[in-house]
């Protein structure tokens, strides 16, 4: 018979339910004292106020009241507290999971001049300031069809029957959509070799501080010199905080060879905003003629560059989606694979067994560092780390940002970390690497691609339609229903995990085998399908 409820640590004291409960049902010795929702926890003993709740050996919450064995977790009686950290004690000693299966595999890439290889290959049109914007969807307007990158919307047809259906006098709100099979636009890929054109537009450059225009074109050099990018069209307007110079060193920062093709245009030095337009859309064609004879070609698993994030988790999320991402993680580490995990507001809690993965004292001071003056930034405008689980977190059964945060840390696995990368800063260690960002969905992706994910896994427990423009981003679902419900959105269903079909191991390689085939182009993510091109700079404010 299925279990209906685990505990995950043998240190624990509350139990995940797998199912919804009723009150009376006995479990484990335990008699139900209330209701108990699916992926929500229940007391294992009796809590008097004050004392601390621990689930994955860790404390993710102290009770608020007294709590009775059997009594459903809830917001009204257990408040968010974290294990507090200090000095790092090293405990590098790791297990590596079994390669065997992997040793010697390759993915088809694109290799790049300064020895990176990119699991795509797109033209970026980049304004330095927001006062481009327009300008960017003239450009676009004026190749994406043209060149045959441009999507039908599956939408198109049905705004027509409703407007033939307002013009002959029929009952609209009856009308009943018929979905017909979705065609492409345009002429063709002029450019076979060229997997699009990919518009940043943003809303900084100017007006904000310079630390924003500083590390905005941080952002943009780590976009621009990034593997899975060819070349790419820049749009300045000339007086903003955002200089070119300012990019150019950045560039220069990541890449001193940097040898790809860059085109930028100052409107008011040019002055005709036409003829800037005509300018830049005449290069950027040039361009694109130039990034189309690269070819794919093998390479070793050692140039994966793996992103892990979640986004719209639930309680189930830390058991099945996020340590099966984990043990992906542990696999193409010991294979000399590069992994970044990010949002460090969901390390709260967990940040002593990171300090202690730490390869050196320097590494782990840089992090404590980093996520002690996160949390102050919080707590100075009246927030902090404990309001980041979201109302969809909670109804879910996450209601501590400790209990989210120990979920959401498995997706690092349990390798040493060999570096710490404030926000846009590059990887290029092998192994683990923590890498600031907010948890904000978007803002952690735009980041993650940032430092130079190839690949980026994205786990999920209620369904969030998000993608990256230019490195692809693999949706992996923590429970069957939700990606049968989502199926259009979600790539791969780790709710098998908790149905016990599979195990942690068996989800963690076929993970990677999803990984190499997205890599070298042979499966295309639903986000990368549907458009989902989402780049939200990060300012450094407050962003939980």
């Amino acid at each position: 018979m299925k279990a209906k409820a685990i505990k995950i640590n043998p240190s624990d004291n509350v139990y995940v339910a797998l199912t919804d409960l009723k009150k009376g049902e006995v479990l484990e010795g335990i008699e139900l004292k209330t209701d108990v929702p699916v992926k929500h926890k229940f007391a294992e003993f009796d809590f008097a106020t004050g004392d601390l709740l621990k689930m994955y050996g860790l404390t993710i919450g102290k009770a608020a009241q007294p709590i009775q064995q059997g009594e459903h977790i809830t917001t009204f009686n257990v408040k968010h507290v974290a294990e507090s950290y200090g000095e790092r004690v090293p405990n590098l000693e790791w297990h590596k999971p079994d390669t065997s299966k992997f040793e010697g595999r390759t993915f088809n890439g694109f290799h790049r001049a300064d020895g990176r290889v990119g699991s795509a290959n797109y033209w970026l049109v980049v304004p330095m300031v927001f006062c481009e914007n327009q300008n960017v969807e003239v450009i676009k307007n004026a190749l994406l069809n043209e060149l045959g990158y441009a999507k039908a919307s599956q939408f198109q047809g049905y705004t027509q029957s409703l407007i033939n259906a307002y013009k002959n006098g029929l009952d609209v709100s009856a009308l009943v959509y018929e979905e017909t099979e979705q065609t492409e636009e345009g002429r063709g890929k002029l450019f076979p070799q060229v997997d699009g054109i990919k518009f940043l537009t943003h809303t900084g450059g100017c007006g904000g501080t310079r630390e924003d225009a500083q590390v905005l074109c941080q952002l943009l050099a780590g976009y621009i010199t990034h593997p899975n990018v060819a070349g790419a069209t820049i749009l300045s307007l000339g007086c903003q905080n955002a200089q070119v110079k300012l990019l150019q060193d950045a560039i220069a920062k990541v890449d001193p060879q940097f040898s790809k093709p860059l085109y930028i245009f100052d409107q008011q030095a040019i002055g005709n905003e036409e003829q800037m337009l005509r300018q830049a859309i005449k290069q950027t064609f040039i361009g694109l003629t130039i990034a189309n004879q690269a070819k794919r070609e093998p390479a070793p698993l050692s140039h994966l560059t793996l992103g892990v994030e979640c986004g719209g988790s639930d309680g189930f999320s830390g058991i099945s989606a996020n340590p099966s991402v984990g043990y992906c993680a542990d696999l193409l580490s010991a294979l000399g694979g590069k992994v970044m995990l990010a949002e460090f507001p969901e390390l709260c809690g967990v940040e002593q067994e990171l300090i202690n993965r730490c390869v050196s004292d320097d590494l782990a001071d840089k992090f404590t560092t980093i996520q002690a003056a996160y949390a102050r930034s919080a707590e100075a405008v009246g927030s902090g780390f404990d309001m980041n689980p979201s109302p969809g977190n909670i109804k879910d059964g996450l209601i501590t940002d400790a209990m989210k945060s120990a979920g959401a840390a498995k997706k690092g696995g349990n390798s040493p970390i060999f570096d710490v990368l404030d926000y846009t800063e590059q990887a290029t260690k092998s192994g683990l690497n923590l890498l600031c960002t907010p948890g904000n969905d978007a803002e952690c992706t735009t980041g993650l691609a940032g430092s130079g994910a190839n690949v980026i896994m994205f786990t999920t427990g209620l369904g969030n339609p998000m993608g990256n423009p230019i490195c692809p981003v693999l949706k992996i679902s923590s429970n069957s229903a939700l990606a049968e419900r989502m199926s259009d959105i979600i790539d791969i269903n780790a709710g098998t995990v908790i149905t016990g079909e599979k195990t942690i191991a068996e989800m963690g390689e076929e993970l990677l085998e999803y990984c190499i085939k997205t890599a070298s182009g042979e499966y295309t993510p639903k986000a990368v399908a549907l458009g989902h091109d989402d780049f939200i700079p990060w300012k450094r404010g407050v962003s939980l």
